[in-house]
């Protein structure tokens, strides 16, 4: 992907000394540094990179906002001051928005809608760019089946298909067509890698994955990341099996570039080099230096053990030069291809705010998920009169939720606002005077992200409470929930009739929860979590594997024998969302529905179609999804995986034929030494509006 620039590099890196080199693998954060004592030491050739927040944990503390001046200045002692002439990359957590803000990534990946997703992002990525942001550290595709892990927030949810196409989605949507464009960012996909699994998700923690459960569940994002073109990856904080990412040559070298084809360059995570004296694997800033750079870790995020230790390394012969060379190389590589030696300075490009806001509210309205809607209380009429109430009728910033460094709040309009436009609402109006009772619940920003672990996923106290009581009022009660992780409902859903949740939607989270409240968009979101009962069935998700005896609650096997206190099935399962209108699949057929081994291993796929229909009174959008089952393996499968789905829309009556061509891709699985295989025997092919849809048709591979 980068050869063309081989010769470049290569006059680039005979111009250096070693010194120079390693300034290229550290990456400072200004806040850090006074700002003459950071411009000499740019002159001097001894930062390669800037990131752009004030700590460690910039999604939940306050940031400051980038100033142009500032950072062209410094850029300005790199480029015409500093001996080598090497620009810096300056890196932000431009996550899910920017002055306009998305919806939180988890809330995103349930639109099922990766176009819409890439449209979106690319707005991000051109306001980003006008205030000196050149690289984001985003997406994050960290699979999670524990929703007490408050980053669960960043991350695509529980499946590795949906995470895949969220990758490609995200990562073109911030890179475009070309990463040297003037309104590129290079994307850096992170936490490579299981951070998603720490355990009792307490974050920062250990993790246990086997290689079975590495390739099949955590690497695909990745994956498709690397094959999307992402320029970065950040490696994870965590270890795995006792081995910290940051200094495995297994996982930065062998698998990521050996085995994915990883060309760009990987940075750690903010001091995860140095931490790895806390990890007990070195014992001082040397070998922390000398065992991640022979991993393959490129670029130190902060701690700078590199810019301290390697060049001594280098001359007592501990560290070849070679390896100082070859993560130059790859730095220089991103570095030429984002166009910075040609354009190294912020220059305006155009943005037309208007149609990001317009795209923010479509992207928040197909994520929030219509879980119940009993008697079908929504939508409401504009003449019923409404109570609005709960602790979320005012809230702006919350909307956005975390990581959201630079979104405007003045552009951003609450609940009461939003729903006061559409419809005759009594803001915290007495129960007795209404028709109907809204009531906005969630948990703040301030409790998902970055050391936001939540033993308890369940509503607060005060909140459980507000339902109940509005319940005994003996008026509908719709629960809108704004959140970041899905929220263990069992003790409030019975006193609710109807829950939409929108999630922590960004700048136009309000408007499009009150367009849906009100029926001018139909919802069209499914969960790409499970939602459980309560937080003591965590973790539960839909893709786990059969167990000896018929314990797994969650498809209804003897569910009295997974917990004494609680149904082992899920309260809404993967794949689940409501519309305004109703949708008959029918006619499941395969038009071969046994096929050779070697035939689909050359290309050959099964075809299989249903017909959906639209059997409502509305226009409405419905995910098609396509799960299998491997019914006998050399291995265990999961009981179901999702493997491919389609999102579509129907006019009332309306019926489309949708197909799905499942080949050896889907088929087949990772083994225990990350060889992909596709073996021969009989698949069971679901396809319908969840993972709980009863539409079956078998195949076999002979």
């Amino acid at each position: 992907m980068y050869s063309k620039f081989d010769m470049q590099i290569d006059e680039i890196l005979s111009t250096l000394t070693l010194k120079e080199k390693i300034g290229q693998l550290n990456q400072v954060a200004p806040s850090m540094v006074p700002p003459e004592k950071l411009k000499e030491r740019i002159r001097n050739g001894e930062v390669g990179s800037l990131i752009l927040a004030n700590s460690a944990t910039a999604g939940n503390d306050e940031q400051e906002a980038v100033l142009i001046e500032t950072m062209n200045e410094l850029q300005r002692c790199a480029v015409e001051e500093s001996r080598s002439g090497i620009p810096m990359i300056f890196g932000r957590d431009v996550i899910h928005g920017h002055h306009t803000v998305l919806p939180v990534p988890l809330a995103s990946a349930c639109s099922f809608n990766p176009e819409l997703v890439k449209k979106a992002y690319r707005c991000v990525a051109k306001e980003a760019v006008n205030e000196c942001v050149q690289w984001t550290f985003s997406p994050m595709l960290d699979v999670c089946h524990d929703p007490r892990w408050g980053r669960i927030v960043e991350g695509p949810g529980e499946d590795p298909y949906v995470g895949s196409r969220m990758a490609r989605a995200i990562v073109e949507g911030f890179q475009g067509e070309d990463l040297a464009a003037p309104d590129s960012l290079a994307a850096c996909s992170k936490h490579y890698l299981g951070y998603g699994a720490s355990e009792g998700g307490r974050d920062y923690f250990r993790t246990e994955i086997s290689d079975y459960t590495l390739y099949n569940l955590v690497l695909p994002p990745f994956r498709e990341a690397v094959k999307a073109g992402a320029a970065t990856v950040m490696s994870s904080f965590n270890d795995i099996n006792g081995q910290p990412v940051t200094s495995s040559k297994k996982y930065l070298t062998d698998i990521l570039r050996g085995q994915l084809g990883f060309e760009g360059y990987v940075v750690s995570d903010w001091a995860s080099v140095d931490q790895l004296q806390k990890q007990g694997v070195a014992e001082d800033g040397r070998t922390c230096a000398k065992s991640s750079i022979l991993a393959g870790l490129d670029m130190e995020m902060v701690s700078a053990h590199y810019v301290r230790e390697l060049e001594e390394l280098v001359l007592a012969g501990e560290v070849p030069e070679e390896v100082i060379d070859e993560s130059v190389r790859r730095i220089l590589r991103i570095k030429l291809a984002k166009g910075l030696f040609e354009r190294p300075y912020c220059s305006r490009v155009p943005v037309d705010r208007e149609e990001h806001m317009k795209l923010a509210e479509e992207l928040a309205a197909e994520s929030m998920v219509l879980l119940k809607n009993e008697g079908e209380v929504l939508p409401l009429r504009k003449d019923v009169k409404v109570a609005l109430c709960g602790p979320y009728i005012e809230e702006r910033k919350e909307l956005h939720g975390t990581w959201s460094l630079d979104g405007i709040v003045e552009i951003t309009p609450n609940m009461a606002e939003a729903m006061k436009k559409h419809g005759n609402v009594d803001i915290n109006g007495a129960y007795e005077d209404s028709d109907v009772i809204v009531l906005a619940l969630g948990e703040s920003r301030w409790v998902t992200g970055e050391t936001k672990a939540s033993s308890d996923c369940a509503l607060t106290k005060d909140q459980i409470e507000l339902v109940h009581t509005a319940h005994e009022s003996g008026k509908k009660v719709v629960g809108v929930i704004f959140c970041g992780r899905p929220i263990a409902l069992g003790n409030v859903e019975p006193y609710l009739d109807a829950i939409l949740i929108a999630w922590h939607g960004g700048t136009m989270c309000a408007e499009a929860a009150a367009k849906i409240l009100y029926g001018d968009i139909v919802p069209s979101g499914k969960t790409a979590a499970t939602f459980v009962r309560t937080s003591g069935q965590i973790p539960l998700y839909y893709n786990a594997t059969s167990a000896c005896r018929e314990v797994n609650g969650y498809y209804g096997e003897n569910p009295e024998s997974n917990y004494v206190d609680v149904p082992g099935s899920p309260l809404y399962p993967f794949g689940y969302g409501l519309s305004y209108t109703t949708f008959e699949y029918t006619g499941l057929s395969v038009k071969k529905d046994s096929l050779a081994l070697e035939k689909v291993n050359a290309g050959e796929a099964f075809d299989v179609s249903i017909k959906v229909k639209n059997t409502g009174t509305c226009k409405g959008k419905e995910v098609v999804q396509l799960y299998i089952h491997d019914n006998v393996a050399s291995l265990m499968r999961p009981q179901r995986e999702l493997k491919g789905y389609q999102k579509i829309e129907l006019e009332a009556g309306e019926e489309k034929e949708v197909t799905f061509l499942v080949g050896a891709d889907s088929l087949g699985f990772y083994d225990n030494e990350g060889t992909f295989v596709v073996e021969k025997g009989r698949f069971e092919l679901f396809v319908g509006e969840n993972c709980f849809t009863q539409n079956k048709i078998e195949v076999c591979l002979i």
